[in-house]
Parts: structure tokens; sequence; C-alpha cells
């Protein structure tokens, strides 16, 4: 599921990394951020001066970056009163994410101020940044100041506190009133929070003083020239969710991702209304391996091993993430904050590792059903990323390949493809494990600003109308003897994104397979180009195409459409492109299903009626379902908290949590993710049988 604030463009990978305007920051992830070699190989227009060189974002470059931005974006060329609008929302949103410093107010004058603040950055003029620093060191006095007097002699521990995490819901405060009672939450939370993992009062209520003494510290770090910086980020992230402004660090970070630096704790970060949250848990990381680690996690401390934890929360994304790096064999413990239908607080400790490229590796288990005395024999191949590397020889389309031949020799009844945790990859791996299952014929498309479509085939696609501006390229066509070409089942989720979305999709188009799963995937279509900038000023990713599928539709915003669907398998519903900011809008191009001279496909055609009485068994079943009715429930239950904390509530938990309960090894904790996920793979099967019974007429409805 990254090192820069953003997703930072792959155009085949997706990070759901990209919620809600936020800053990402990834940590060694092997299959993610490639860019395809041969596509879309963009320059962007000189930007900056090359006559001197520069540390910093200077006010008078700031023209140049703005022009080049809109000069290479897909969709937005000029600046325009809705964008102006969105940067103004975006800086806010950066100046206080956690809606703890502003009041109403204050956003009341920033807004206007801002606004003439980027139309006057266009020319050179930063002069306003200075008020808007002024204002931010006045209101972090202010907040530590207030923290003080709330951890004073009187300060008494309040355990019916109740806070709302989920910051975007709630308004900024009006009153100084409104802002102390506010504050006297947030730091009851911080306590009760230090108290759980050990610390007594009096140590408890020093850090809180120290921790709020290092934000005013922060803020008044935060000079006016900083603030550009701030400003370049919020223009880019104005004209969509995947453009943005990389400092030289996040530039830097970058680097050691495509140099492919397999160190860390394999996960993915962003942060969120001043929370760092778990975006992607990177397969046979030490994250993902501790087995106790979610999507959605919110990480709320940091400690080195034999130190003490360290409050992050508010804490700058670039501070968290050199808190959580390490050398290889070195610990670092994170604690934990998770909301689910319980909420709960626990410490995780990790060994700082290389990736084992192993776990990342596409594997096959076997599943068996027995109808009518006969057995059924399926394959499960489990894909968490398109991963490729000539270097280490590796090949994910290699590898299923195999897998494939492995499941022929072994006469299975059909196949599921598990995509559901399958954030992306290298699209030249997509396209080659497409034909694995389609032979020929066109897998993806991409089309630019200037209209131009490039579609990639194997063997071969169908050529453009006279006239339009297609091009094609032709992958070599797939060794028919490797085709699989028997009964096929993709389960997707909403984790799914990018390439997993271009391979389900185009399995959908041409009505090769069955998808099951969440009622779509993430929805992220787009294409990035990354461009360094001279005077190692850092770099810039822009967003220069859209995707579309085989029948012509892209997957942006709406992903690939479940044909069965099933609950959704996470407590969040917020995942995917239509719960970013501006995210692009779906299009449409001319399909390029056909393919000249191509016989009769190998394999049979899924057809409406088959689909329809596919996802009727299924919802059948699902509804008896044990295993399926303790999920919804348990999501309704985490809906009906609405982001919502309860101190009391948190205290209960620990203690249900550690009273007299043995603590879980790393083999149990790992069995029971598995038993978590296991109902999906489990519908998945059932609904292959289905259609392996059906097709053969060997089941009356």
């Amino acid at each position: 599921m990254s090192m820069c604030d953003r997703n930072i463009g792959s155009i085949a990978k997706n990070t759901p990394e990209d919620h809600h305007h936020r800053r990402k920051a990834a940590f060694n992830h092997k299959g993610g951020f490639y860019f395809l070699r041969f596509l879309l190989i963009l320059f962007l227009i000189p930007l900056l001066s090359l006559s001197c060189a520069a540390e910093n974002l200077t006010c008078n470059r700031l023209p140049k970056l703005m022009e080049g931005l809109l000069a290479n974006h897909y969709a937005t060329k000029n600046m325009t009163g809705e964008i102006n609008t969105h940067a103004v929302d975006q800086m806010i949103k950066r100046l206080d994410p956690s809606k703890t410093l502003l009041y109403e107010s204050d956003v009341g004058w920033l807004k206007p101020a801002l606004h003439g603040a980027f139309t006057s950055m266009q020319t050179g003029n930063c002069a306003v940044l200075q008020q808007v620093y002024d204002l931010l060191v006045t209101r972090a006095r202010e907040n530590e100041a207030i923290v003080k007097e709330i951890l004073g002699t009187e300060y008494r521990f309040d355990e019916t506190v109740e806070l709302i995490v989920n910051w975007d819901k709630r308004p900024y405060v009006k009153t100084a009133a409104e802002k102390h009672e506010l504050l006297r939450k947030i730091v009851q939370f911080q306590i009760e929070s230090d108290l759980l993992a050990g610390v007594d009062l009096t140590e408890a209520k020093n850090q809180q003083i120290h921790h709020y003494e290092l934000q005013t510290m922060r803020v008044v770090e935060r000079n006016p020239e900083k603030l550009i910086t701030g400003a370049a980020k919020a223009f880019a992230l104005a004209l969509d969710p995947h453009t943005n402004y990389l400092s030289p660090e996040n530039l830097k970070d970058f680097e050691i991702q495509m140099q492919h630096s397999l160190e860390g704790i394999g996960a993915s970060l962003s942060s969120d209304n001043g929370f760092t949250v778990i975006e992607e848990l990177i397969p046979g990381g030490g994250a993902e391996r501790s087995g106790r680690l979610k999507l959605k996690d919110k990480i709320i401390a940091v400690a080195q091993e034999r130190e003490k934890p360290v409050n992050v929360i508010d804490m700058d994304l670039p501070d968290v993430v050199k808190m959580i790096r390490g050398k290889k064999g070195t610990k670092v413990t994170l604690t934990i904050l998770r909301q689910a239908e319980h909420t709960n607080r626990f410490d995780v400790t990790i060994t700082r590792d290389k990736i084992d490229i192993k776990e990342q590796a596409a594997k096959i288990d076997y599943e068996t059903r027995i109808v009518g005395g006969r057995q059924y024999r399926f394959g499960v191949i489990d894909l968490p990323s398109f991963y490729g590397d000539e270097k280490e020889n590796t090949s994910c389309y290699e590898d299923v390949k195999n897998l494939l031949a492995e499941a022929k020799r072994r006469h299975v009844d059909g196949i599921v493809l598990d995509l559901s945790r399958n954030g992306g990859g290298l699209l030249e791996e997509a396209v080659r494990l497409a034909g694995l299952f389609l032979d020929e014929g066109g897998i993806v498309a991409t089309k630019d600003s200037s209209e131009k479509v490039t579609i990639l085939a194997n063997g071969a696609a169908a050529p453009g109308t006279k006239g339009d501006k297609r091009k094609v390229i032709i992958f070599p066509a797939e060794d028919p003897r490797a085709v699989y070409t028997g009964p096929l089942v993709v389960l997707t989720s909403r984790l799914s994104a990018s390439a997993s979305e271009i391979v389900a999709g185009a399995l959908k188009d041409h009505r090769r397979a069955v998808i099951v799963g969440s009622d779509h995937t993430f929805g992220k279509g787009s294409v990035q180009a990354l461009t360094p900038l001279p005077l190692d000023l850092g770099g810039i990713t822009v967003t220069t195409a859209l995707y579309f599928l085989p029948g012509g539709k892209s997957t942006q915003k709406i992903g690939v459409e479940a044909d069965v669907r099933l609950p959704i398998w996470f407590i969040h519903e917020d995942i995917g492109e239509t719960g970013l900011d501006y995210p692009l809008p779906a299009e449409a191009i001319t399909p390029f299903l056909g393919t000249p001279g191509k016989a009769a496909p190998l394999w049979k055609a899924v057809d409406q009626p088959l689909l329809a009485k596919l996802a009727a068994r299924s919802k059948t079943r699902v509804a008896k379902d044990v295993k399926f009715a303790e999920i919804i429930k348990n999501n309704k239950e985490a809906a009906g908290k609405k982001g919502v904390i309860r101190l009391s509530d948190l205290r209960k938990e620990m203690e249900k949590e550690n009273g007299g309960k043995k603590k879980e090894t790393l083999t149990e904790l790992k069995q029971k993710a598995r038993d978590q996920y296991a109902p999906f793979v489990n519908e998945s099967v059932n609904v292959l049988l289905d259609m392996v019974m059906l097709s053969s007429a060997k089941l009356v409805l």
C-alpha cells in the first residue's frame, strides 16, 4: 500500500496513500512507483534558470514552477478561480491539519488573503506569507500556554471525555473558551495514552508540556521562506490528488525507493489530520510479518530500542519517518491507535530488516469441494503486487505462468486470481500477465492532453480509425500452450488499484472472468510523470494522462465494479479515489476490444445471465454465513462510533485485552489475520464452483 508527501507517480502503482489530500511517505516498497520504460517518457518545459545554485525554493521561482505544473497537466492548463480556491483550502489544511491552532475568524481572514497571495505568487510576490507566519506563531504560543494551564496543579483526569479524531468533520473553534475545551480533551487523550503505556501521571504531564513546546518550536522554525514550499505543494495538490511538488528531501526519498532499497519496516504512511496513518503493508516487510498491523491504524508514538516513546501526534510526517527508519537489525516500537468496532491502543515492536522477496512472490494454494460425489479442485493464486526486476531475476508474469502450468498438471477445475490486496506495480508485467488468460488482445490504453491514445496489447490489437491519434504497442504473443482457458474468478477489493484494476478490468471487458469482491476497486486511473528540478530544488510529479480499459471506460474514480459483491472486509469505507480531494472525472474512448483476424477464443465467454445467477447464489450464502455476519456487524458498530474515542472505552478495551491473557505469538497473530480474510477467499472459490457447475449445466436453479 512509499517517501514523498503524496503519491509520486507510479503510472501503474496506487497508494491508497492518497486519501484526503494526504502527504505520503513510504518505507522501501519493492514493487512501488515504477515507470513504464517505453511509455510516456515526458519532458517538462524548462522550469527554472540554471545560472546559480540554491538551497530553498524561493518566491521568485514559484511562477515558473506553477507554469510548469499547468503546462504539463492532463486537464488543467490555466489558473482559474476554482484552482485558486482549491489551493487556498489545501494551504489551510497544511497549516493546521488537526484544527487546533486556528480560530474560525482566522480562517475567515486567511481565505481571501491567500486567494490574493496565490494570484500574486504568479508574479513572484509572497509578502502575505509573513502575516500568515506571524499568525501561526501567535496561535502556537497561545496553545502552549493553554496546555500548561490545563496541566497545572488543578489538573484532574476525566475518563468521561469524548474526542472526535476525524477532524475533517469538526468545525474550527470560535472562542478562546472553545479552544481551551478542545485542548483539554486532546490532552486528556494524550495523557491516557501515556498512562496506558505505563508512564506515571507526573511524567505524562511533563511529556505533554514538552510536546507542545516542541510544537511551538516547529511552527517558529516554519519561517515565511518554508511556507513557500507549502504554497507550492498546495498549488500542485489543487490540480488533482496525485500532482505534487517534492522538496529535495522528498525527492531523495523517492530516489532511494527507485534504487529498490529493501531495508525498513515495510509500510507506507500518510499524514491525516495530525495523525500518522498506515496506508499499506508491504508483503515481506516487518510490519506485515508482525501480524498485528492493519490499514488505517494510527501511529501515535514511536520509541527507539530501550528508549521512552515519543508522542508523534501533530508531528510533521518527515520527522516521523526519520524516527521510524533505521539500520537493519535495530528495533522500533510503534504505539497504535485503532478505531474499529472497539477502540484499541497497543504497542508493536518491529525489527528493521530487508523485505523478504519470497513473501512478495505469487503463490498458489488448492481448495477442494465435493458435489454429487465428485471432488472439484481449484487453484487460488495470491498475487500481492505486479513485481519484476531484471537484476533480481524476478517477474510476477513468469511466476504466475509457472503456477498455471503446475495447476494444469494437477487438473484443476478453475482458478481464482486474488488481487484483493494488490496495490499495483509494473505495468509491463501486468499486461503480459493478462495475456496468460486472454491470449491476444488489447489490455490498456492511455490518453494524454493532446488526445493521443496509446494502446498496450498482447500479440495484436484493433487498429484505430482513419485520422485518429492511436498508437499501438505490441507485446509478444503468448504461447497458446501457456494460456489458461478454464473458468476464472478474480478476487478484488477497494485496495486493488492501478495495475490490479487494469488486469481485472481487461479480463472483465473481454468477458473472460467473473469479478468477485467489494463494490468496486480503488479507482486510480491517472498517469503521473516525475521530473527532478535544477538547482537541487526537488522535483514535481504531474498527472499527464488517464488509463482506459478495452471497453473504452477509464478506471478513474469508478474503478472496476464487481460482478458478485461481497461485504467490505475492512472498517473504513472512505478508501478509494472518490475519497480524495479534487479527483479527475472519469472519461471514455472508443473501445479496442477486437483483434484483427482473431478466431473465436479458446475460453468460454462469461455472459450476463450467468453473472446474475452467480450473484444471486452468493448473496444467499453470504446472508447465512456466520463469519460474514460478524464482519458486517463489526463494520456497523465502527460506523456508529462516527470517529469518536471515549477514554473510558479505551481503558476498558486495554484491560480486556491484557487481563490474564497470554501474549499471542507471531505465528498465532499471522494465523488470526489469515482467518479474518479467509471468508472472502472461501466465497470466491464457492462462486468458481457455481460457475463450473452452471456452465456445465449440472446445476438447475
